[in-house]
C-alpha cells in the first residue's frame, strides 16, 4: 500500500505521533538545557538530526552549486540554528509547556512574512487571527511561575517563531524549487551544526552532565529532530503541506501534557487563557 492510498486512519495516528514527537521536544529542552547551556545542547540535537537524515538525502545534495550552499547556509542560519538556539535558552527559564505555547507562533508569523514579502492578502477571519495570536503572546507574558516572570522566556520563544516564520517563506521561494524537502532539512540542519560547533565547543560545562540530561539530549537530536522530520515529511507526501499544518495545533497541546505529566508543571489559568488565544488564532489564521 503506498503512502499516498494509506488509510485514514494511519494518517491520523501519524499526525498524533509527530505532535506527541514534537511536543516532546520542549520537555528534553528543560531537562537537559540547564546542564549542557544552549549551545552544546543544540549542536547534539542538529548533529544527531543531520546524521538521521543524510543518508536518505545524500544523492539529491551531491553535485548542488556554490551559490544554492549559500542560499541554504543563510535559510540554516535563519530556519534552524538561531531558532534552536532560542528555545533552548528559553527552557533555562521557562516551564516546558509555556516554551510550546510560543511555538505556535510560527503559522502566525509565517502569515505576516507572506504579507510582507510577497503581498499575500491578510484581511476577515485571518486578521482576527493575527489578533487574537498575539494578545495571546501578550498575556503568556506576563504569566509567572513560582513568583518569577517568564517574559524574557516568552520573548525568546516568540522570536524563535518569528524566525521560523521568516525562514518558511524563504525556503519556498529559494529552495523547494531547486531540492526536495528532505533534502532541504538535512542540509539546513548540516550547515547549522557547522556553525554552531565552535560556540558548544567553546561554552562545553565542565561538571558532569547527568545521565538523564544525555538521555534527552539524544532523544532531542535523533527522535525530536531527524525521525520527526522523515515522519513529517511521509505525511506531507500523503496529505500535501496544507494537511500536514495540522500539527501545529497538536504541538503545544503535547508540550503541555508531557510537561504536567512528567515534570509536574501546573497548567495556570493564565498560561491556558494565553494558549487558547494563540491556538485560536492560528485556527483562525488557516486557509478554508
Amino acid at each position: 500500500m503506498s503512502a499516498r492510498t494509506a488509510p485514514r486512519g494511519s494518517t491520523l495516528g501519524e499526525l498524533l505521533l509527530l505532535g506527541g514527537i514534537w511536543g516532546a521536544s520542549f520537555l528534553f529542552m528543560r531537562i537537559a538545557s540547564g546542564n549542557f547551556g544552549p549551545f552544546a545542547l543544540v549542536a547534539i540535537r542538529l548533529s544527531l538530526g543531520a546524521l538521521v537524515l543524510l543518508p536518505f538525502s545524500w544523492r539529491a545534495l551531491r553535485g548542488i552549486d556554490g551559490r544554492l550552499w549559500l542560499r541554504l547556509t543563510g535559510v540554516a542560519i535563519v530556519n534552524t540554528a538561531v531558532p534552536f538556539l532560542l528555545f533552548a535558552w528559553a527552557a533555562q527559564r521557562a516551564p516546558a509547556g509555556i516554551v510550546a505555547i510560543t511555538n505556535s507562533t510560527t503559522v502566525l508569523f509565517t502569515a505576516v512574512f507572506a504579507w510582507l514579502l510577497y503581498g499575500e492578502r491578510i484581511r476577515g477571519r485571518r486578521t482576527l487571527g493575527l489578533i487574537s495570536g498575539f494578545v495571546g503572546v501578550v498575556v503568556l507574558a506576563s504569566a509567572k511561575t513560582g513568583g518569577a516572570s517568564v517574559w524574557p522566556a516568552v520573548c525568546a520563544g516568540t522570536a524563535g517563531g518569528l524566525l521560523y516564520g521568516a525562514g518558511a517563506n524563504l525556503s519556498g521561494q529559494y529552495l523547494i524549487p531547486r531540492l526536495p524537502p528532505a533534502a532541504i532539512a538535512a542540509a539546513t540542519l548540516s550547515c547549522s551544526a557547522v556553525l554552531v560547533a565552535p560556540l558548544a565547543w567553546w561554552t562545553w560545562p565542565n561538571q558532569t552532565i547527568p545521565a538523564s540530561s544525555w538521555l534527552s539530549a539524544v532523544c532531542l537530536g535523533w527522535a525530536c529532530t531527524g525521525m520527526a522530520y522523515l515522519l513529517y515529511y511521509r505525511i506531507m507526501g500523503r496529505i500535501g503541506p496544507a494537511g500536514v499544518t495540522t500539527v501545529t495545533y497538536l504541538i503545544p497541546l503535547f508540550g503541555v501534557l508531557w510537561a504536567w505529566a512528567l515534570l509536574g508543571e501546573p497548567l495556570t489559568p493564565n498560561v491556558a487563557l494565553a494558549g487558547a488565544l494563540i491556538l485560536g488564532g492560528v485556527a483562525l489564521g488557516q486557509r478554508r
